[in-house]
């Protein structure tokens, strides 16, 4: 019973100190595709830091079941589908750069531009069509664009 536990604890142990070293190396770029989600500064950012860390928490959880996955698509998919439950609270940008887009314009843009993920997957993560993806997105740059 106790070699049982003691297995139990080290493989515990090993699983706390894998995701430490991911949060050590993947944090930052995670809480910066926060700040951009909901539009806040990245000097005053208390939804991006909340969002980020519910995301984390959820990542932790599925932890075990993310052995041939990448951990960090896994975070910012968590923290997409997170935003999008929530972005009726995140309506109006705090300052941000984005803040001139609606949430969902917001999450199109960071995702496919800042983070580079493929049109498929992020059509596939939003239930949205391809075409659809590739429109909001062209129409969010081109109001980007007439706001600078």
């Amino acid at each position: 019973m106790r070699e049982r536990r003691s297995v139990r604890e080290a493989r515990i142990a090993s699983r706390s100190r894998e995701f430490d070293a991911f949060v050590a190396g993947a944090a930052g770029r995670l809480l910066h595709v926060a700040t951009l989600l909901t539009a806040e500064t990245r000097t005053r950012n208390p939804h991006a830091r909340t969002l980020l860390t519910d995301a984390l928490a959820q990542t932790y959880a599925g932890w075990d079941r993310l052995r041939d996955d990448d951990p960090y698509a896994y975070a910012r998919r968590e923290l997409a589908v997170r935003f999008a439950r929530t972005a009726r609270r995140h309506r109006r940008g705090r300052g941000g750069v984005l803040s001139a887009l609606g949430p969902g314009e917001r999450l199109v843009v960071v995702l496919r531009l800042h983070e580079g993920v493929a049109e498929e997957q992020l059509a596939a993560l939003l239930g949205l069509p391809e075409a659809r993806v590739r429109a909001v997105c062209a129409r969010s740059v081109a109001a980007l664009r007439a706001a600078a």
